[in-house]
């Protein structure tokens, strides 16, 4: 049994948000029930169109996507996709993001009486999204600032007790101190890495791939950076940390495991192999054994 806070997964491997949909659109392709625990698409308090098309192309060992979060708002969420969540027998992480520490108290503040919850990610490190700050300047983004980090994180810590989980971007100098920063306002645990800043450029048009030009880069290409990331914070801060990044198989999550994650979470593999998070969670049990000092 694997603790994250409050949440109790069965076992390590987690379905990451913006590649799991909100679990039903996987129900036919993976046993939702045998996961650790999924985590939603990242919902805002109200409806977003989303960045424009293309908003997904392939890379060198991996992928780009400027989704920018497109949702249909927090009351659609709980009316049409927590009803079906609610019946699925795996803790439901739900994955939010606002423009303000105010709007994301507001909408953990409605979360937090749905029973269906057990815990909250913070997406502060979407980089697909802009920075609010109070002089509205600046294009980072909050998970880039350690200030702005505890702030919102602060808000949210005040309005609810379910678990929280805050996404790290790896877009920064010292991931560490904003792990910290995450920390010391109230995080359980913090989930890293994000995807990293990249472009891609068709040469026969002369134009970005993306149409948002820059978009966030995932898969088997970042696992070495994201590895050593988690190494960093893991070794840094007492407070669970979840690895993420490029993990494609089960032999990718003991990697994450011994470099200090309690849990880690399967993103971009899933548009490969739709499967593959029950997959893995076979291989582990399978090969239990081979991996029984680390799991």
């Amino acid at each position: 049994m694997i603790k994250i806070g409050k949440i109790k997964l069965k076992n390590p491997v987690i379905a990451a948000s913006g590649t799991f949909g909100y679990g039903k659109e996987f129900e036919k392709l993976c046993n939702l029930n045998l996961l650790g625990a999924i985590v939603t698409k990242t919902i805002t308090l109200n409806a977003r169109m989303g960045n424009p098309m293309p908003r997904i192309c392939e890379t060198a060992s991996g992928m780009l996507n400027s989704i920018g979060l497109e949702n249909e708002g927090v009351d659609n969420f709980i009316e049409e996709k927590l009803t079906y969540l609610s019946k699925v027998d795996t803790p439901i992480i739900v994955s939010i993001s606002g423009d303000s520490p105010k709007e994301f108290g507001k909408l953990v503040s409605i979360l937090d009486k749905q029973k269906g919850v057990a815990g909250i990610e913070l997406n502060i490190s979407c980089p697909n999204i802009r920075r609010y700050s109070k002089k509205k300047t600046g294009h980072g983004l909050v998970a880039q600032d350690g200030k702005a980090t505890y702030t919102v994180v602060k808000a949210v810590r005040s309005v609810t007790k379910k678990t929280i989980i805050t996404k790290l971007s790896p877009n920064v100098t010292d991931i560490v101190e904003i792990a910290k920063s995450a920390c010391k306002a109230g995080s359980d645990a913090v989930s890293l890495v994000n995807t990293f800043f990249g472009m891609a450029i068709d040469v026969k048009t002369k134009r970005p791939k993306i149409g948002n030009v820059v978009g966030g880069l995932s898969g088997p290409c970042i696992k070495p950076i994201a590895l050593k990331m988690v190494w960093d914070v893991a070794k840094n801060i007492k407070k669970p940390v979840i690895g993420m990044g490029g993990i494609m198989n089960a032999h990718d999550v003991m990697e994450f495991l011994l470099a200090g994650a309690k849990a880690v979470q399967i993103g971009t593999a899933n548009f490969i192999d739709p499967g593959i998070c029950e997959k893995v969670v076979k291989e582990l049990s399978k090969h239990r054994n081979r991996y029984i000092n680390i799991l």
